[in-house]
Protein backbone atom coordinates (compact mmCIF):
# COMPACT_ATOMS: atom_id res chain seq x y z
CA UNK A 1 0.00 0.00 0.00
CA UNK A 2 1.75 3.46 -0.97
CA UNK A 3 0.06 6.39 1.23
CA UNK A 4 0.67 9.76 -0.44
CA UNK A 5 0.36 13.02 1.57
CA UNK A 6 0.49 16.45 0.51
CA UNK A 7 1.82 19.97 2.33
CA UNK A 8 -2.23 20.47 2.47
CA UNK A 9 -2.59 17.51 4.55
CA UNK A 10 0.34 17.87 6.76
CA UNK A 11 0.67 21.48 7.86
CA UNK A 12 -1.16 23.79 9.89
CA UNK A 13 -2.91 26.73 8.89
CA UNK A 14 -0.15 28.99 9.95
CA UNK A 15 2.12 26.86 7.66
CA UNK A 16 4.52 24.90 10.58
CA UNK A 17 4.12 20.78 10.33
CA UNK A 18 0.90 19.03 11.98
CA UNK A 19 2.38 16.99 14.70
CA UNK A 20 -0.81 15.60 15.37
CA UNK A 21 -1.60 14.57 11.79
CA UNK A 22 1.69 13.09 11.63
CA UNK A 23 0.77 11.03 15.09
CA UNK A 24 -2.33 10.00 13.62
CA UNK A 25 -0.79 7.97 10.57
CA UNK A 26 2.18 7.23 11.96
CA UNK A 27 -0.28 5.18 14.35
CA UNK A 28 -2.14 3.66 11.45
CA UNK A 29 1.03 2.69 9.49
CA UNK A 30 1.47 0.93 12.60
CA UNK A 31 -1.36 -0.54 12.86
CA UNK A 32 -1.62 -1.54 8.94
CA UNK A 33 1.67 -3.06 9.83
CA UNK A 34 0.29 -5.13 12.67
CA UNK A 35 -2.43 -6.50 10.05
CA UNK A 36 0.34 -7.56 7.19
CA UNK A 37 0.86 -5.24 5.08
CA UNK A 38 3.80 -3.50 3.53
CA UNK A 39 3.65 0.34 3.44
CA UNK A 40 5.29 2.79 1.43
CA UNK A 41 4.95 6.89 2.64
CA UNK A 42 5.35 9.22 0.35
CA UNK A 43 5.55 12.32 1.82
CA UNK A 44 5.66 16.16 0.98
CA UNK A 45 6.24 19.08 3.38
CA UNK A 46 9.84 19.82 3.08
CA UNK A 47 9.27 23.06 2.00
CA UNK A 48 6.36 23.94 3.85
CA UNK A 49 8.67 23.07 6.93
CA UNK A 50 11.58 24.79 6.25
CA UNK A 51 9.97 28.58 6.05
CA UNK A 52 9.10 28.78 9.29
CA UNK A 53 12.77 28.42 10.52
CA UNK A 54 14.01 30.40 7.46
CA UNK A 55 12.13 33.62 8.17
CA UNK A 56 9.60 32.98 4.83
CA UNK A 57 6.06 33.60 5.45
CA UNK A 58 4.90 31.84 1.70
CA UNK A 59 6.41 29.43 -0.36
CA UNK A 60 8.56 31.20 -2.83
CA UNK A 61 8.79 31.29 -6.50
CA UNK A 62 12.56 31.26 -7.26
CA UNK A 63 14.07 28.41 -7.59
CA UNK A 64 17.13 28.74 -4.64
CA UNK A 65 14.66 29.79 -2.05
CA UNK A 66 12.97 26.37 -2.94
CA UNK A 67 15.89 24.75 -2.19
CA UNK A 68 17.18 26.34 0.53
CA UNK A 69 13.89 25.86 2.17
CA UNK A 70 13.34 22.09 1.53
CA UNK A 71 17.10 21.78 2.57
CA UNK A 72 16.06 23.17 5.75
CA UNK A 73 12.94 21.31 6.00
CA UNK A 74 13.46 17.94 5.16
CA UNK A 75 15.59 17.07 7.66
CA UNK A 76 12.73 18.16 10.03
CA UNK A 77 9.99 16.22 8.67
CA UNK A 78 11.68 12.75 8.49
CA UNK A 79 12.71 13.88 11.96
CA UNK A 80 9.58 14.03 12.84
CA UNK A 81 8.06 10.66 11.19
CA UNK A 82 10.89 8.85 12.68
CA UNK A 83 10.11 10.03 15.93
CA UNK A 84 6.40 9.63 15.38
CA UNK A 85 7.15 6.05 13.94
CA UNK A 86 9.23 4.47 16.43
CA UNK A 87 6.78 5.36 19.10
CA UNK A 88 4.88 2.65 17.78
CA UNK A 89 7.29 0.23 17.43
CA UNK A 90 8.03 0.82 13.32
CA UNK A 91 11.46 1.65 11.38
CA UNK A 92 11.34 4.11 9.15
CA UNK A 93 13.78 4.78 5.91
CA UNK A 94 14.25 8.58 4.20
CA UNK A 95 13.98 7.88 0.66
CA UNK A 96 14.89 10.86 -1.72
CA UNK A 97 14.40 10.01 -4.83
CA UNK A 98 15.46 12.98 -8.11
CA UNK A 99 13.98 12.93 -11.52
CA UNK A 100 17.54 11.28 -12.70
CA UNK A 101 16.93 8.10 -10.01
CA UNK A 102 13.56 7.35 -12.21
CA UNK A 103 14.44 8.30 -15.68
CA UNK A 104 17.79 6.98 -16.29
CA UNK A 105 16.66 2.80 -16.58
CA UNK A 106 20.45 1.32 -14.53
CA UNK A 107 19.03 3.84 -11.64
CA UNK A 108 15.68 2.79 -11.85
CA UNK A 109 16.44 -0.98 -11.01
CA UNK A 110 18.35 0.07 -8.25
CA UNK A 111 15.77 2.21 -6.55
CA UNK A 112 13.82 -0.89 -7.04
CA UNK A 113 15.86 -3.36 -5.59
CA UNK A 114 16.29 -0.84 -2.81
CA UNK A 115 12.42 -0.78 -1.97
CA UNK A 116 12.10 -4.60 -2.28
CA UNK A 117 15.46 -4.70 0.41
CA UNK A 118 13.61 -2.12 2.59
CA UNK A 119 9.80 -3.75 2.59
CA UNK A 120 11.95 -7.63 2.87
CA UNK A 121 13.00 -6.08 6.45
CA UNK A 122 10.15 -4.80 7.65
CA UNK A 123 10.99 -0.83 7.41
CA UNK A 124 8.34 2.18 5.90
CA UNK A 125 10.73 3.76 3.77
CA UNK A 126 9.48 7.57 3.62
CA UNK A 127 10.01 9.04 0.52
CA UNK A 128 9.96 12.31 -1.14
CA UNK A 129 11.43 13.75 -4.01
CA UNK A 130 14.83 15.29 -3.31
CA UNK A 131 14.07 19.08 -3.94
CA UNK A 132 17.07 20.20 -2.57
CA UNK A 133 18.66 19.54 -5.84
CA UNK A 134 15.86 19.55 -8.21
CA UNK A 135 15.68 21.97 -10.74
CA UNK A 136 13.15 23.18 -12.98
CA UNK A 137 14.20 21.51 -16.07
CA UNK A 138 14.36 17.91 -14.50
CA UNK A 139 12.26 17.57 -11.76
CA UNK A 140 9.56 14.89 -11.08
CA UNK A 141 7.21 17.38 -10.37
CA UNK A 142 4.67 16.44 -7.32
CA UNK A 143 4.52 14.03 -5.17
CA UNK A 144 1.14 12.56 -6.96
CA UNK A 145 3.01 11.78 -9.98
CA UNK A 146 5.62 10.14 -7.83
CA UNK A 147 3.38 7.94 -5.92
CA UNK A 148 2.36 6.85 -8.95
CA UNK A 149 6.01 5.53 -10.08
CA UNK A 150 6.76 4.39 -6.66
CA UNK A 151 3.18 2.11 -6.70
CA UNK A 152 4.51 0.36 -9.99
CA UNK A 153 7.86 -0.15 -8.07
CA UNK A 154 6.96 -1.92 -5.39
CA UNK A 155 3.93 -3.93 -6.93
CA UNK A 156 1.33 -1.95 -4.58
CA UNK A 157 -2.31 -3.17 -5.13
CA UNK A 158 -3.57 0.09 -3.48
CA UNK A 159 -2.45 3.68 -4.00
CA UNK A 160 -4.23 5.95 -1.62
CA UNK A 161 -3.62 10.04 -2.65
CA UNK A 162 -4.52 12.28 0.87
CA UNK A 163 -6.09 15.37 -0.06
CA UNK A 164 -8.31 18.38 1.55
CA UNK A 165 -11.56 17.74 -0.30
CA UNK A 166 -13.78 14.35 -0.33
CA UNK A 167 -12.19 13.06 -3.06
CA UNK A 168 -13.27 13.99 -6.60
CA UNK A 169 -16.17 15.99 -7.36
CA UNK A 170 -17.60 16.92 -10.69
CA UNK A 171 -16.89 20.63 -10.34
CA UNK A 172 -15.21 22.76 -7.72
CA UNK A 173 -17.09 21.07 -4.14
CA UNK A 174 -18.37 25.14 -3.67
CA UNK A 175 -19.59 25.23 -7.06
CA UNK A 176 -23.56 25.37 -7.79
CA UNK A 177 -24.64 21.92 -8.87
CA UNK A 178 -21.44 20.00 -8.19
CA UNK A 179 -21.57 16.32 -7.18
CA UNK A 180 -18.95 13.74 -5.79
CA UNK A 181 -17.41 10.69 -8.11
CA UNK A 182 -17.47 7.76 -5.76
CA UNK A 183 -16.53 5.47 -8.34
CA UNK A 184 -13.87 5.71 -11.72
CA UNK A 185 -14.24 2.48 -14.18
CA UNK A 186 -12.30 4.14 -16.86
CA UNK A 187 -11.58 7.72 -18.59
CA UNK A 188 -15.46 7.60 -19.89
CA UNK A 189 -16.23 8.21 -16.31
CA UNK A 190 -14.40 11.33 -16.34
CA UNK A 191 -16.28 13.14 -19.01
CA UNK A 192 -18.42 15.26 -17.20
CA UNK A 193 -15.51 15.90 -14.50
CA UNK A 194 -13.69 19.35 -14.38
CA UNK A 195 -10.07 19.48 -12.12
CA UNK A 196 -8.89 22.59 -13.58
CA UNK A 197 -7.18 24.57 -10.96
CA UNK A 198 -3.85 24.22 -9.13
CA UNK A 199 -3.03 23.09 -5.59
CA UNK A 200 -2.35 25.57 -2.40
CA UNK A 201 -0.04 28.25 -1.43
CA UNK A 202 2.27 25.74 -0.34
CA UNK A 203 1.92 22.97 -2.68
CA UNK A 204 2.44 21.66 -5.76
CA UNK A 205 -0.31 19.68 -6.70
CA UNK A 206 -4.03 19.74 -7.48
CA UNK A 207 -7.18 17.77 -8.19
CA UNK A 208 -5.79 17.59 -11.73
CA UNK A 209 -2.26 15.68 -11.12
CA UNK A 210 -4.31 13.27 -8.32
CA UNK A 211 -6.22 11.87 -11.17
CA UNK A 212 -3.38 11.63 -13.84
CA UNK A 213 -1.18 9.53 -11.20
CA UNK A 214 -4.48 7.55 -10.98
CA UNK A 215 -4.31 7.05 -14.54
CA UNK A 216 -1.02 5.94 -14.05
CA UNK A 217 -1.15 3.94 -11.22
CA UNK A 218 -4.71 2.12 -12.68
CA UNK A 219 -3.03 1.32 -16.37
CA UNK A 220 -0.38 -0.85 -14.38
CA UNK A 221 -2.96 -2.43 -11.97
CA UNK A 222 -2.99 -0.28 -8.97
CA UNK A 223 -6.34 0.39 -7.83
CA UNK A 224 -6.03 4.53 -5.94
CA UNK A 225 -8.08 6.29 -4.00
CA UNK A 226 -8.30 9.95 -3.48
CA UNK A 227 -9.45 10.54 -0.07
CA UNK A 228 -9.87 13.64 2.26
CA UNK A 229 -6.92 13.11 5.06
CA UNK A 230 -9.34 14.19 7.64
CA UNK A 231 -10.66 10.21 7.10
CA UNK A 232 -7.60 8.70 7.21
CA UNK A 233 -8.65 6.76 11.07
CA UNK A 234 -12.18 5.73 9.31
CA UNK A 235 -9.95 4.43 5.94
CA UNK A 236 -6.91 2.91 7.83
CA UNK A 237 -8.24 2.02 11.19
CA UNK A 238 -11.39 0.12 9.53
CA UNK A 239 -11.37 -3.77 8.36
CA UNK A 240 -13.11 -2.88 5.28
CA UNK A 241 -13.17 0.46 3.69
CA UNK A 242 -16.29 3.03 4.13
CA UNK A 243 -18.38 2.97 0.78
CA UNK A 244 -19.30 6.68 1.01
CA UNK A 245 -15.30 8.03 1.93
CA UNK A 246 -13.54 9.53 -1.51
CA UNK A 247 -13.33 8.38 -4.78
CA UNK A 248 -12.25 4.90 -6.13
CA UNK A 249 -9.89 4.42 -9.42
CA UNK A 250 -10.39 0.53 -10.45
CA UNK A 251 -7.59 -0.70 -12.26
CA UNK A 252 -7.81 -0.31 -15.86
CA UNK A 253 -4.94 -2.40 -16.98
CA UNK A 254 -2.90 -5.51 -16.19
CA UNK A 255 0.35 -4.73 -13.94
CA UNK A 256 2.91 -3.83 -16.37
CA UNK A 257 6.21 -4.73 -16.73
CA UNK A 258 8.46 -2.49 -14.91
CA UNK A 259 9.99 -2.01 -18.47
CA UNK A 260 6.84 0.04 -20.15
CA UNK A 261 6.29 1.47 -16.73
CA UNK A 262 9.60 2.99 -17.12
CA UNK A 263 8.86 4.10 -20.86
CA UNK A 264 5.72 5.58 -20.72
CA UNK A 265 6.13 7.49 -17.45
CA UNK A 266 9.93 7.63 -16.05
CA UNK A 267 12.03 8.10 -18.89
CA UNK A 268 12.61 11.41 -20.93
CA UNK A 269 11.92 11.39 -24.56
CA UNK A 270 14.84 12.74 -26.84
CA UNK A 271 12.56 13.41 -29.96
CA UNK A 272 8.97 12.81 -31.09
CA UNK A 273 7.98 10.79 -33.82
CA UNK A 274 4.84 12.15 -36.16
CA UNK A 275 2.39 9.89 -36.74
CA UNK A 276 -1.00 9.67 -39.06
CA UNK A 277 -4.38 8.61 -38.04
CA UNK A 278 -4.04 5.32 -39.63
CA UNK A 279 -1.08 4.45 -37.69
CA UNK A 280 -2.74 5.52 -35.10
CA UNK A 281 -5.07 3.27 -34.98
CA UNK A 282 -2.48 0.71 -35.82
CA UNK A 283 -1.20 1.41 -32.42
CA UNK A 284 -3.64 1.51 -30.31
CA UNK A 285 -6.99 -0.56 -31.83
CA UNK A 286 -4.73 -3.19 -33.56
CA UNK A 287 -1.50 -3.26 -31.01
CA UNK A 288 0.77 -3.29 -34.14
CA UNK A 289 4.08 -1.90 -34.63
CA UNK A 290 4.86 1.23 -35.76
CA UNK A 291 5.79 1.34 -39.45
CA UNK A 292 7.45 3.88 -41.31
CA UNK A 293 4.81 4.23 -44.20
CA UNK A 294 2.66 6.08 -41.11
CA UNK A 295 5.22 8.19 -39.86
CA UNK A 296 4.85 11.48 -41.20
CA UNK A 297 7.19 13.58 -39.35
CA UNK A 298 9.82 13.88 -36.88
CA UNK A 299 11.36 15.95 -34.03
CA UNK A 300 14.38 16.39 -31.92
CA UNK A 301 17.94 15.34 -32.58
CA UNK A 302 18.60 11.16 -31.38
CA UNK A 303 20.45 8.23 -32.12
CA UNK A 304 18.72 4.35 -32.63
CA UNK A 305 17.46 3.42 -29.21
CA UNK A 306 16.39 6.61 -27.88
CA UNK A 307 12.87 6.52 -25.98
CA UNK A 308 10.83 8.66 -28.10
CA UNK A 309 7.47 10.06 -28.02
CA UNK A 310 4.71 8.68 -30.41
CA UNK A 311 2.29 11.62 -31.20
CA UNK A 312 -0.69 11.40 -33.40
CA UNK A 313 -3.10 14.15 -34.59
CA UNK A 314 -4.72 14.37 -31.32
CA UNK A 315 -1.71 14.13 -29.63
CA UNK A 316 0.88 11.97 -27.53
CA UNK A 317 -0.59 8.22 -27.47
CA UNK A 318 2.97 6.06 -26.50
CA UNK A 319 6.64 6.49 -25.69
CA UNK A 320 8.86 3.96 -27.19
CA UNK A 321 12.37 2.71 -27.92
CA UNK A 322 13.04 4.18 -31.57
CA UNK A 323 15.16 1.62 -33.84
CA UNK A 324 16.14 4.28 -36.31
CA UNK A 325 18.16 7.34 -35.78
CA UNK A 326 16.51 10.68 -36.45
CA UNK A 327 18.66 11.05 -39.87
CA UNK A 328 17.54 8.23 -41.47
CA UNK A 329 13.82 9.17 -40.82
CA UNK A 330 14.64 12.70 -42.15
CA UNK A 331 16.26 10.29 -44.92
CA UNK A 332 12.90 8.30 -45.89
CA UNK A 333 10.55 11.81 -45.23
CA UNK A 334 12.71 13.23 -48.01
CA UNK A 335 12.50 10.77 -50.57
CA UNK A 336 8.98 10.80 -50.23
CA UNK A 337 8.63 14.40 -50.76
CA UNK A 338 11.09 13.84 -53.74
CA UNK A 339 8.64 11.44 -55.06
CA UNK A 340 11.52 9.31 -55.55
CA UNK A 341 12.49 5.90 -53.99
CA UNK A 342 12.75 6.00 -50.46
CA UNK A 343 15.69 4.57 -48.65
CA UNK A 344 15.36 0.72 -47.90
CA UNK A 345 14.28 0.31 -44.70
CA UNK A 346 12.04 -3.10 -43.39
CA UNK A 347 12.30 -3.12 -39.66
CA UNK A 348 9.60 -1.37 -37.40
CA UNK A 349 10.41 2.39 -36.13
CA UNK A 350 9.36 1.15 -32.85
CA UNK A 351 8.58 -2.76 -32.52
CA UNK A 352 5.40 -3.37 -30.37
CA UNK A 353 7.84 -4.65 -27.66
CA UNK A 354 9.55 -1.42 -26.88
CA UNK A 355 6.19 0.25 -27.38
CA UNK A 356 3.93 2.02 -23.48
CA UNK A 357 0.99 3.54 -24.34
CA UNK A 358 -0.05 6.50 -22.63
CA UNK A 359 -3.01 6.33 -20.07
CA UNK A 360 -6.01 8.25 -21.28
CA UNK A 361 -7.44 10.86 -19.01
CA UNK A 362 -10.83 11.98 -20.50
CA UNK A 363 -11.89 15.02 -18.82
CA UNK A 364 -8.37 15.46 -16.86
Amino acid sequence: MVLKLGSTSLTRPDGGLDLNRIDIVARLVAGLRRRGHDVVLVSSGAVAAGLAPLGLERRPDELRLLQAAASVGQGRLVSRWQTAMSTYGVVTAQVLLTAQDIAVRHHYRTVRATFDALLSMGAVPVVNENDAVATTEFSLGDNDHLAALVSHLVAADVMVLFTDVDGMWTARPDAPGAEPVRLVRGPQDLVRVSVAGRGSAIGTGGMRTKVQAAAIACASGTATLIVDADDAVRLLGAAAVPADLGTWFLPTGPRRPSRRLWMAHASIPEGRVIIDAGAVRALVEGKKSLLLPGVTGVDGDFESGAVVEVVGPGGAIARGICRYASTEIEEVLAARRRGGAAPDHVAPVVHRDDLAELPRTAGA
